[in-house]
């Protein structure tokens, strides 16, 4: 490691001292927030959504009958009333947010923010070193030609192992250093010892450079951001004294194959009005998301300082989604954690295909039911708590539907035709699930269906107020086509990533989930043998289901789902198809127009490849 690559500026030391769960902290240097309350958005947010669920409930204890509640059908009253909150949620969340995006808000005279030193930090392990550094080129020069008062420098924190991408990962720094414009800034360091991951990572830098720095912007290996957003999340840390962490709403791009257009398109489509409608009944208990955000390097250092978890066999564990942790304690402390989503040119990229974004998901898994543990920890506001929580139940959520789906397929379409009729008839703990013909029985599927569609219709409605266009797609009919194709595909892809998160969660309970592993950005296809393994138990379940429904013994409303997870290893084949007709299923706007940081970014790519590829690579000596 002696060779390794080092420049970087005289440390500035700043203390990070560990917190403490069991004891509650405010930071004497946080000012008393002087911004209006969210509590009557919150109230918009919560209460219809708790109204409708309540009114669902109640409707749904007429269909067993008036002979009282058994066990069977009480848990199924549980899941469905539970499962029934969450959406409804989303959909106020949406309508908050097409709300907030009609108001005309008057734009409010601000002074000059005071001038900030900003540190853009990179945390790397293992990545494609041209590509992480080409974002880093873009973007210091983007805001380089915004010429802002404010004094920024990128640091790239690598902690990657790979002796032969380490290599590579120095030799594109000094080639890029070699083509910087005169006082762009470019550090560079690799750690011995990759420490506690990201979070050590990032906690390295604070306690060993952090003193002479204002803020700190952090990214991710595939962040990028235009100079325009990067000044406005700088200006409004500067002109809130009191926000301690200014979170941006990172949009989708690059996406080619089947399964990240889909997602992009979604992202960029109706996330627009969540994004805001979250924004404001967060108010100033917002969540983080690793990256693309701003930070207070001294809050940071004073309030989120992460202990280790000390498991029920005795052993310490790094506490593995810091993020939502660290904006519960940034909040703890008396700093607000704002949200700001109308803050464009904040990108990242997504995993190309089904499988990529399941291991993905089974990392993010195993660190967001950790945050079970901590909902008890003394001082957190209960907005926190909730992030920390609805996180946890994201994942909690796939195993109730899939447990729902099981009782209802095992229920059957009424008494005669259930399939637990057959083993037990007269056991009274079984129930007599209702005739499906019914008009208000059907009416009320139809109005669950619904609501699972609500959050994209809306999302689409509202897409103008936030001023996109339809036109920007390519037209009115080419947006059509996109919405109606990613409508489709997530419908056939719900049903298989329920199931993949159900894995992810029993793997993490069992403890087979073992810490994290790169992401694989550039995906790829998958040979027969992993779609196979991989999809085994989605492809069991969808052909026993359809059985089941041809049989005449489980409903004809789960057909979309026995379908979905009967093709499951076909359905991940097509999600990393990248030709031009698989493109052409899901339109975006960024096809008819390309963003320019995006595309500078691929030419500062392509130029540093060659540039180091052009050279022999030594590896460093160990």
């Amino acid at each position: 490691m002696s060779n390794d690559l080092h420049i970087m500026p005289p440390e500035a030391p700043l203390a990070m001292p560990e917190q403490n769960f069991s004891a509650g902290f405010r930071d004497a240097q946080a000012p008393r927030s002087r911004q209006a309350s969210a509590g009557f958005w919150r109230a918009l947010a919560f209460s219809p959504a708790m109204a409708a669920t309540l009114g669902l409930l109640w409707v749904m204890t007429d269909w067993f009958g008036a002979e009282g509640i058994n066990l069977i059908e009480a848990i199924l009253l549980a899941l469905i009333s539970f499962n029934f909150f969450w959406i409804s949620f989303t959909v106020c969340t949406v309508l908050l947010g097409m709300i907030s995006l009609s108001r005309q808000e008057q734009p409010k005279r601000q002074r000059r923010p005071q001038a900030l030193r900003v540190a853009l930090l990179m945390p790397v392990y293992n990545e494609v070193p041209w590509n992480v550094l080409g974002n880093a080129r873009t973007m210091l020069e983007d805001l380089r030609a915004r010429d802002g008062q404010h004094h920024y420098a990128m640091f790239i924190l690598s902690d990657t192992r790979d002796p032969e991408i380490a290599a590579q990962e120095q030799a594109s720094v000094e080639a890029l250093r070699t083509t910087l414009a005169p006082g762009l800034e470019l550090y560079y360091r690799r750690r011995e010892q990759n420490t506690d991951r990201k979070v050590g990572n990032i906690a390295d830098w604070v306690s060993r450079w952090g003193a002479d720095w204002d803020a700190m912007l952090v990214l991710d290996a595939d962040s990028l951001m235009t100079g325009r957003a990067i000044l406005r999340l700088t200006d409004s840390l500067a002109r809130d004294p009191g926000a301690g962490l200014i979170q941006s709403y990172p949009q989708l791009i690059g996406a080619q194959s089947v399964f990240a257009r889909m997602q992009q398109f979604a992202n960029g489509v109706y996330g627009i009005a969540f994004a805001e409608g979250l924004a404001r009944w967060c108010g100033q208990e917002g969540n983080y998301w690793g990256h693309n955000a701003i930070i207070r390097t001294k809050a940071f250092a004073n309030c989120a300082g992460l202990p280790r978890l000390r498991a029920m066999n005795g052993q310490e564990k790094l506490i593995m989604s810091h993020d939502f942790v660290e904006a519960g304690l940034m909040r703890r402390a008396g700093w607000g954690v704002r949200f700001l989503p109308r803050i464009r040119g904040s990108y990242e990229e997504t995993p190309p295909t089904l499988i990529d974004h399941a291991l993905r998901d089974r990392r993010w898994c195993q660190g967001n039911l950790q945050h079970l543990k901590l909902l008890g920890s003394t001082g957190f506001r209960a907005v926190s708590r909730f992030h920390m929580f609805h996180g946890a139940v994201g994942y909690l959520m796939s195993p109730l539907w899939f447990a729902l789906l099981v009782m209802w397929a095992l229920i059957g379409q009424g008494e005669d035709a259930s399939v637990l009729h057959y083993f037990s008839p007269d056991n009274p703990l079984f129930p007599q699930w209702p005739e499906m013909s019914e008009t208000r029985h059907v009416l009320i599927i139809l109005v669950m269906y619904a609501m699972l569609l609500a959050p994209k219709v809306l999302g689409v409605l509202a897409l103008p107020l936030s001023g996109v266009r339809y036109a920007d797609f390519g037209g009115a009919g080419k947006f059509m086509t996109s919405f109606i194709s990613e409508v489709i595909l997530s419908i056939l892809y719900a049903p298989i990533l329920m199931v993949q998160q159900m894995i992810a969660v029993f793997r993490t309970i069992l403890g087979i989930q073992k810490g994290w592993s790169p992401q694989a950005r550039d995906g790829g296809s998958y040979g027969l043998r992993t779609l196979i393994l991989c999809h085994t138990l989605e492809t069991i379940s969808g052909i026993a289901l359809g059985a089941g429904i041809l049989s005449g013994l489980v409903s004809i409303w789960l057909a979309p789902i026995a379908i979905s997870l009967a093709f499951a290893i076909p359905l991940s084949a097509l999600s990393g198809v990248s030709t031009s007709p698989a493109r052409r299923m899901v339109g975006m706007k960024e096809d008819v127009q390309e963003p320019a940081i995006t595309r500078s970014a691929r030419l500062h790519r392509d130029e540093l490849k060659r540039l180091v590829e052009g050279k022999t690579v030594m590896t460093p000596a160990e």
